[in-house]
């Protein structure tokens, strides 16, 4: 079952979608960090936005399209240490789990990502590093 409350994203913090992750997935907004981004996408990847997920990942890592598993449910998600990605930052790494339910069973993804700052915005560049992958 999700922890999340009517009063909290997708991603964790205690604001409603809209103006959470939301601002962001309809281009209000630009993530104004790598966490943000980050949580955004995982915000996404909640709501089926492939659009806003494609416009988010580098061009030299992009994949062309974006499968979303319908067995898949996206739980909660924790950030677990992040390094870089400020506001003065132009690269940074986001250490994250995020938890889902497959086929009634729970399990996790962790993984360590990295971001860079490209024409004043975030992008997802891959993983980096070896962590366990899906747990």
């Amino acid at each position: 079952m999700s922890e999340r409350g009517p009063d909290t994203c997708h991603c964790g913090l205690p604001a409603p979608y809209d103006e959470c992750c939301g601002r962001y997935h309809r281009g209000d907004a630009k993530a104004p960090t790598a966490e943000r981004l980050m949580r955004s996408r995982y915000s996404a990847f909640c709501v089926g936005d492939e659009a806003y997920l494609l416009r988010t990942w580098h061009p030299s890592t992009r994949p062309p399209h974006v499968d979303f598993d319908e067995a898949l449910r996206w739980e909660r998600l924790e950030v677990l240490r992040t390094a870089g990605g400020s506001y003065l930052d132009t690269d940074g790494t986001v250490h994250f789990r995020a938890h889902y339910v497959l086929r009634n069973r729970p399990r996790h993804l962790e993984e360590n990502s990295r971001f860079i700052l490209q024409d004043g915005a975030w992008l997802y560049v891959g993983p980096v590093g070896s962590l366990p992958g899906i747990g």
